[in-house]
């Protein structure tokens, strides 16, 4: 049985008419049940009884226009045999309607309570107080819906919904929703998040900067978004921006202040043009498929591949070009250049593939010269898909000559797709020849088949609506903004947008000029956007256009490999030309909490971070060994999808997940991001990395204990700046506040709280 209680007027007066109809006893402040639910961060037990358990949370979204209609359901485990009391507490937006509360099963008339501001502060300090728990304070400066009571049976489950509806804040032509949840990499409670977004026209881009999430687009005006599998767990409140379509490019500028640039971090969001009215040119793909038949590829690898190159050419449309270029030690095309696909072209390229067997070594330079050399028609868009299973065996085989074949003899600028079958694959060549024109590559593993994973890319480069895109910054002064990435932007296919990350200097407006072959014509498109809207609660800005840069650096140290005479080939220390790229990575991992597979020893108990000549001669040693000397094999192709990810990041890793060299994942409980600061462990105490490497002069810190009164008014500071997650952390916290270092000394501590 649910039990439902429906809301449709605004919460304070639906919460003054049900408490006008208790009676006065009721209307005194009840006792805290022994569970207090706060599905975001935990279940709080009030007394000595087992605490209820919060097996998963599931939240559907629904935004019309600028409304947005949230309904969370929490589900409960009681694991102990006896009935357990709970209630739930829940941070709400402001504003908020609350639309419905229920729960399934018998039991007392469900009742809900809105608690104001100044109330839910008081009910954050109860709690907090009482269960000796800082967690809670995270969600200081939320208002607060308080549930009523309800059972849940011993060794059963209890569902509990609650539905609000609130008014989303817009940034021009961006609309945004945020969910509360926790920033604790503790939490480990799994969220199912699906939102569907009902825009009163068209909906030029939907992007989440916080959680990796799928998205699909059934109408103009529609977008369905799910949160992926792989992201249920992963901590903090959960984001989502869509943009109104308009006649140009539809943008948007997520701002973050920084002083010492002299402005700060911004990303560009950015949706494509719509289709010009009327009959619309489009832009032809010519593909040319380079397909290794060495002996390696002899077996199921070489049907896998024929099938592939059958389905490319089957999905190529009618007007399309294509090729193929079979090699072994030699190199035998299909045609001179490519030709138009009809059923008289398809149906020779079948036969063509039907004859080809595997057999001799691997000439990857002339393959890739066969492919790059001939010119394209006009007015096409030249794609070349590469795929090979092992190392250059015949002719040119030195990495750095073949790198540089696909950088400087490439006239036409074809777009290069890389596809490393199996793991004996020289992987940085296959990234660095993509990357470098306008294409990604592939890893193809040997349990994987190779048809569909060369399909799901050549699926992506459907539609082509933007190619050769071209974007320039300007605005009041010289050098508005600089350190973008990426510094070229990709050709642009359908369901694409633009994220582009930098830093800004002034508070002046930005202007946009971008310029491409629009569906077959050339255009240019206008635009200025403010940087008024520039927060401190953006902070997921500079993490991602910091997680973008070290992985452009390590890119930079990995491509000194392909010279034997690499100067962090040397033995012994950190040679002079690669230690500006160790000492950035280490500076940016440090000062952002960003760990990669070359400086996860950051976050290991021990490790000294004032020590700077340490940590440089510990990160020399694993780029050394790993990124230069490791070319092939799982511990290198681990590398590659983790750069790749690095370099295309566009929502925040808060748990510091990466591939290890067995392909197995790896996280961190040791270094938090909070808002825009991060912390690391040390014994008991999270040090501010902005203290890490504090001076003497800093001094010995204020001391302050949890729970006083400086506490509160510390607490209440943080929450009007988007930072109370930085005391919410279990433990002693060594936080930098107003360029001095203050201990928060932990709940529990003895006599000596107060001493540094």
């Amino acid at each position: 049985m649910v039990r439902p209680i429906v809301f449709g007027i605004p919460l304070g007066l639906a919460f003054g008419a049900l408490l006008s109809a208790t009676s006065a006893a009721q209307q005194v402040p009840r006792p805290w049940a022994a569970n207090v639910v706060v599905p975001q961060t935990s279940c709080y037990t009030m007394g000595r009884r087992p605490a209820v358990r919060i097996e998963q949370v599931r939240a559907g979204v629904v935004i019309r226009g600028q409304v947005a209609t949230t309904m969370v359901e929490v589900r409960l485990r009681n694991p102990g045999p006896g009935r357990l009391e709970a209630e739930l507490l829940m941070p709400v937006p402001d504003g908020a309607t609350v639309r419905g509360f229920s729960y399934d099963g018998p039991g007392r008339e469900p009742t809900a309570r809105l608690l104001p501001r100044d109330e839910a502060r008081r009910t954050y300090d109860q709690i907090v107080a009482q269960a000796r728990d800082p967690a809670l304070l995270e969600f200081a400066g939320s208002n607060l819906v308080r549930s009523s009571v309800f059972p849940v049976e011993g060794g059963g489950t209890q569902a509990v919904r609650l539905t609000y509806e609130h008014l989303l804040p817009a940034d021009g032509d961006r609309i945004d929703y945020v969910l509360p949840r926790s920033e604790s990499v503790e939490y480990r409670v799994p969220w199912k998040v699906s939102v569907k977004v009902d825009a009163a026209g068209p909906i030029a881009a939907v992007y989440s900067p916080s959680h990796a999430v799928r998205t699909s687009r059934p109408a103009a005006g529609v977008a369905l978004v799910e949160l992926e599998a792989e992201a249920a767990t992963d901590p903090g409140p959960f984001r989502l921006s869509y943009l109104r379509e308009r006649a140009g490019v539809s943008a948007s500028l997520f701002a973050y202040p920084d002083p010492r640039l002299g402005g700060g971090y911004f990303l560009l969001l950015a949706g494509l043009p719509p289709e010009p009215k009327g009959k619309a040119a489009e832009i032809r793909r010519e593909v040319t498929l380079v397909i290794d038949r060495s002996g390696s590829m002899r077996g199921e690898k070489l049907d896998q591949v024929r099938e592939a190159a059958r389905q490319v050419i089957a999905g190529l449309d009618e007007g399309e070009s294509f090729n193929l270029v079979l090699y072994n030690e030699g190199v035998d095309p299909f045609r001179p250049r490519p030709v138009r696909k009809s059923r008289a072209t398809e149906r020779e390229a079948r036969r063509f593939l039907d004859a080809m067997t595997a057999r001799g070594g691997t000439n990857l330079h002339d393959a890739l010269l066969e492919a790059l050399r001939p010119a394209p028609a006009e007015g096409t868009l030249p794609i070349v898909l590469f795929m090979t299973d092992g190392l250059a065996t015949v002719g040119q085989t030195a990495e750095s000559a073949i790198r540089d074949l696909a950088r400087r003899h490439n006239p036409h600028r074809k777009r290069i797709f890389s596809f490393g079958v199996g793991v004996d694959v020289n992987t940085p060549l296959l990234e660095k020849i993509a990357y470098e024109n306008r294409g990604f590559a592939t890893f193809i593993l040997p349990a994987e088949d190779v048809e569909v994973k060369v399909g799901r890319v050549f699926d992506r480069l459907k539609g082509p609506v933007l190619a050769d895109p071209e974007l320039a910054i300007g605005g009041d002064g010289p050098r508005r903004a600089t350190e973008l990435i990426p510094d070229r932007l990709p050709d642009l296919f359908e369901g694409d947008q633009i994220v582009l990350l930098g830093q800004y200097r002034g508070d002046e407006p930005l202007q946009f000029t971008l310029r491409g072959n629009h569906r077959g014509t050339p255009r240019t498109f206008r635009f200025r956007l403010s940087l008024d809207g520039a927060t401190t609660r953006n902070g997921f800005v500079p993490r991602l256009w910091a997680s973008r840069k070290i992985g452009l650096l390590v890119d930079a140290v990995r491509a000194q490999g392909a010279d034997p005479a690499a100067p962090l080939g040397a033995k012994q220390g950190v040679a002079p030309m690669a230690r500006e790229l160790v000492e950035e990575i280490v500076r940016l991992s440090t000062e952002f909490g960003i760990l990669t597979e070359y400086t996860a020893f950051l976050a290991r108990e021990g490790t000294d971070l004032s020590k700077k000549e340490d940590l440089l001669s510990n990160a020399g040693d694993v780029l050394r060994s790993r990124a230069i000397r490791t070319r092939t094999g799982y511990a290198s192709v681990n590398q590659e999808i983790n750069n790749q990810k690095l370099k295309a990041l566009t929502c925040v890793n808060p748990r510091n997940k990466f591939l290890g060299p067995d392909m197995s994942e790896s996280a961190t409980a040791t270094v938090q991001q909070v808002c825009d600061l991060a912390f690391f462990k040390r014994g008991d105490r999270w040090v501010d990395s902005r203290l890490l490497n504090a001076a003497p002069e800093a001094g010995h810190p204020r001391v302050i204990s949890f729970g006083s009164d400086e506490f509160r008014e510390l607490t209440e500071r943080l929450a009007r700046e988007g930072r109370q997650g930085s005391i919410a952390l279990r433990g002693d916290i060594l936080l930098q506040v107003d360029g001095r270092p203050v201990l928060i000394r932990a709940p529990g501590k003895g006599p000596d709280a107060n001493r540094p």
